[in-house]
């Protein structure tokens, strides 16, 4: 399947802000979700800017992840980022390492 058929019809992950009978939200309305939406994007972007990435937000269906070489690719959900930020920057990301937080509080998340 192509990415563009994957991201018109996939199930929503648990980080989609949703409006569904069966989960409690304070995100009821399209202008609520797609605030929440660019506050996620928003946070990620803290969190990548140290390894040289920019995450941006794609129709409100999934996500591009870019680099500073110009290398980008399409992330599904906030699930896969890490995934995609590995294959893109052919090298680990552990968002847990503790050198890593480190870098990121000494910076404060700038």
């Amino acid at each position: 399947m192509c990415a563009l058929c994957g991201s018109l019809g996939g199930a929503e992950h648990w980080t989609d802000a949703a409006a569904r009978d069966d989960a409690y939200t304070h995100n009821t309305d399209p202008a609520r979700r797609r605030l929440e939406r660019a506050r996620r994007v928003r946070a990620a972007n803290r969190v990548l800017k140290p390894l040289g990435m920019q995450l941006s937000d794609w129709q409100g269906a999934s996500f591009l992840l870019s680099t500073l070489t110009g290398k980008s690719d399409i992330v599904a959900d906030l699930g896969h980022l890490w995934i995609v930020a590995e294959r893109l920057s052919n090298r680990p990301c552990d968002p847990l390492d503790a050198d890593y937080l480190a870098r990121l509080e000494s910076s404060g998340g700038d």
